[in-house]
């Protein structure tokens, strides 16, 4: 995946190789297409793709899902994860431009979104040959064409506001100005034992206690939600978990600390577990979204209520 570190810049080469800014001028790359990132018009070309790869995250937290993108929401627009759809939350002032992109070997096709940095924000490889046909004729732009920024509903403030409030703060800026002035939050928060977030995926895995998985890159948010079908660790740290039916990997050795923050959601106040990297940035929040029952809610803050302090 690509490196999200602050010191990668346009023109350096992601971890795959490949450089971000140079996707962006086709001119010297073949088989790469800028398309129109402005929305809705990026929204109706992603929702054509029913076969998708889709990943999203960077070197500490990366989530994987096959499937067909439901519609992207926007910061500061209502949020669901609905089974088999890949839900995707974007900050369209961050991202810069998109790109259809043929492998070097010719034999495979992506979609890559890439943010005002020049880094991959979101990555979709196109599995079906039908969906590599819809992606030749996806809506073209010019080089240095403006993403523009559509109008979007106004992101409610995350010191006194909800569990989306939150997310669209990490979405903003990675959350650094939300953890910088953390003191001000109105509702709980707690830092955390990051060696139990292990442990909390091993046990809602043994109990079948459904959660909800949100990882973040530059611009972007891909979410999943279910139960955890399998769990594994390995010995330098990374720990990965099968959740509905997506791949959640996290390499805990990356991760500097861990929050316990509570903030309003469907069922009132909600735990949610957030893992920073060594920058202080947010990258993968574990927590419960939307209406998931009772007793699931319950059972969810029970654990959190349990954990230990750092």
């Amino acid at each position: 995946m690509t490196d999200h570190r602050p010191g990668h810049r346009p023109g350096r080469r992601d971890s795959d190789g490949v450089c971000a800014f140079e996707e962006c001028c086709p001119r010297g790359n073949r088989g790469v297409r800028l398309i129109d990132a402005r929305m809705p018009e990026l929204a109706r070309c992603l929702t054509l793709f029913q076969h998708v790869q889709a990943v999203t995250g960077g070197p500490v937290a990366r989530i994987d899902q096959a499937g067909g993108y439901a519609v992207p929401s926007l910061r500061g627009d209502a949020f669901a994860v609905r089974p088999g759809s890949i839900a995707l939350r974007l900050d369209p002032a961050g991202i810069a431009s998109a790109v259809v992109e043929r492998d070097r070997d010719g034999g495979g096709v992506g979609v890559r979104l890439i943010d005002t940095a020049g880094r991959t924000a979101h990555r979709g490889r196109l599995l079906s040959e039908g969906d590599r046909l819809l992606a030749g004729l996806a809506r073209t732009v010019d080089a240095g064409a403006p993403a523009g920024v559509p109008e979007v509903p106004g992101v409610p403030a995350w010191e006194d506001g909800d569990q989306l409030a939150q997310f669209d703060a990490v979405l903003g800026d990675g959350g650094a100005a939300r953890r910088a002035g953390f003191a001000r939050y109105g509702g709980e928060h707690r830092a955390i034992d990051t060696e139990v977030v292990s442990a909390v995926l091993d046990h809602v895995c043994s109990v079948g206690l459904p959660v909800g998985v949100a990882v973040f890159a530059p611009a972007a948010m891909q979410a999943c939600a279910g139960r955890v079908h399998v769990t594994d660790r390995t010995v330098g740290g990374r720990v990965f978990a099968a959740v509905a039916e997506s791949s959640v990997e996290i390499d805990l050795a990356g991760v500097r600390a861990c929050h316990l923050v509570r903030s309003t959601a469907a069922h009132g106040p909600t735990s949610a577990l957030e893992l920073d990297d060594e920058d202080g940035t947010c990258v993968v929040v574990l927590t419960q979204f939307g209406m998931v029952g009772e007793q699931v809610h319950a059972a969810w803050e029970h654990l959190a209520a349990s954990l230990p302090d750092a």
